[in-house]
């Protein structure tokens, strides 16, 4: 296993001999955060506060001894590694210490080497911990091709290209616009590579202030800047032997592209506050909702990086053109909210039982299955700025406020309702070849005043923000068309 006792670690010893805990204190300052307690109670109140990774604590202390303050810690905190430290090893010591859950046993005066062998092992368990817990969250996750719709002529391509680069190298560069899932995409190839069993490391460019990217991505060494207190990781190590994915790469400022391309070309880096290069192996995947050519033209966006990354482009659809998995997409979204709601509901019901309460049958909640004809043809209808993302938020939504099974026109929101025209059609109002264009547009217009206003229950001002319009400019309409409220 890699060594990973080189970054930020915490370390708390409990002992009432002051020069028990300055010994200590020399073994470790260099390479941990040491924090000190002279008691038990001391202990557990620093204990409440930082979560320490490793406890050394003494068994014979006055007011609480040793055993009781083990006892306590694993009260309030179970992952923290304990070891005790005592000048006489016991068996009945050493015993009742590992039934309590302690890590090791120590003996004063305590050789050094010994000391650092013991914190060094307890330290790579709790990582082991971590990256087991990390695995199997991320393995419970469904980013395979089941939980990606589509069968458009455009979502089979993405499919069949996922599966032909998945297990190459190749840089992925995923183009698309807010919402479209291109995050998921990038799931789905690391998972279904030979990479799945390695890290899967997400950055969002965007979400990183411009001067803390570098920390970031590349880690600092110890003194690199004045908070700098102990090493860090960032994430290019942390991706190591699997997938990097930088979403949002045309927001990196130019002379992080610089660094960034050195790293994709060389295949390392080097931590801030370090002269060492770092090698790694990592397959990069990136994305980005701009258009990078015209980044590159504004002299926004570095040619030779976009060169590099562009090796496999993968370019996802709106929504708006991809309108036949509509229906797909709120098959699945219904499913998946239903199988999240009756877990839900066993979870309560479960507690429930357990507090001596039970719910009362007239409460039962019934689940939405489908949604109706004509509410499927109005998100049909609508153009879905936020793509996939606002549909899952509209069919959320749907649900918590439907009265029924069926999603009816009346529980979308006001916005997807307006769509709905008096008549049946827009395309009727323009194949009427007895009106003039103008007298087309003003018709059109009128109708979606009327059906803004009726949507809005006739507040003006809720009728012009779904409009896009001042209440003023929908005042001047309303006269000008005669429209009444």
């Amino acid at each position: 296993m890699k060594n990973k006792l080189d970054h930020s670690q915490t370390i708390l010893v409990v002992d009432d001999e002051p020069g028990v805990r300055e010994s200590i204190r020399m073994i470790f300052e260099n390479d941990y955060r040491i924090l000190i307690a002279n008691s038990g109670m001391d202990a557990l109140k620093i204990i409440e506060k930082e979560s320490p990774e490793v406890i050394l604590l003494d068994v014979k202390m006055p007011q609480m001894n040793g055993i009781e303050t083990l006892r306590k810690i694993k009260e309030i905190n179970s992952v923290s590694k304990v070891i005790m430290i005592t000048a006489t090893k016991t068996v009945k010591n050493a015993v009742e210490a590992m039934k309590l859950g302690a890590e090791d046993y120590i003996t004063k005066p305590f050789d050094v080497d010994e000391i650092r062998l013991i914190v060094k092992r307890a330290l790579e368990n709790i990582d082991l911990m971590r990256e087991v817990k990390t695995l199997r969250s991320e393995i419970k996750k469904p980013y395979n091709f089941n939980n990606i719709i589509g069968r458009t002529d455009s979502m089979k391509s993405i499919f069949q290209t996922i599966k032909q680069i998945a297990d190459k190298k190749s840089t992925v560069a995923i183009y698309g616009e807010s919402g479209t899932g291109k995050e998921l995409i990038a799931r789905a190839i690391h998972y279904e590579s030979n990479r799945r069993d390695k890290p899967f490391v997400a950055v969002n460019i965007a979400a990183i202030p411009e001067t803390l990217i570098e920390n970031e991505l590349f880690g600092h060494e110890k003194g690199a800047f004045t908070d700098a207190r102990e090493r860090a990781i960032g994430k290019f190590e942390m991706a190591n032997g699997g997938t990097l994915f930088l979403d949002e790469i045309g927001e990196l400022p130019m002379t992080t592209q610089v660094k960034i391309l050195r790293v994709l070309q060389e295949k390392e880096f080097t931590r801030l506050g370090s002269s060492v290069n770092e090698k790694i192996e990592v397959r990069f995947i990136v994305a980005t909702n701009r258009d990078l050519e015209e980044a590159m033209r504004n002299k926004l966006f570095r040619e030779d990086l976009y060169y590099r990354i562009n090796v496999v482009p993968i370019r996802i659809p709106p929504l708006r053109e991809r309108k036949n998995d509509i229906h797909l997409l709120v098959e699945h979204l219904l499913q998946k909210i239903n199988v999240e709601e009756n877990l839900s509901a066993k979870e309560s019901s479960e507690e429930e039982r357990r507090n001596g309460r039970g719910r009362r049958s007239d409460d039962r909640v019934v689940p939405v299955k489908k949604i109706s004809k004509e509410a499927l043809e109005l998100l049909m209808e609508y153009h879905w700025p936020g793509n996939v993302r606002e549909l899952e938020n509209v069919i959320e939504r749907c649900v918590a406020f439907c009265n029924g099974e069926t999603i009816m026109p009346e529980d979308l929101p006001v916005k997807i309702r307006s769509l709905q025209m008096d008549d049946g059609s827009l395309e009727r109002e323009f194949s009427d070849s007895g009106k003039s264009l103008p007298e087309t547009i003003e018709n059109f217009e009128k109708k979606m005043i009327i059906n803004a206003l009726k949507g809005c229950r006739g507040n003006k001002t809720k009728a012009a923000e779904m409009l896009r319009i001042t209440r003023k400019i929908l005042r001047y309409k309303v006269e000008k068309y005669g429209i009444e409220i």
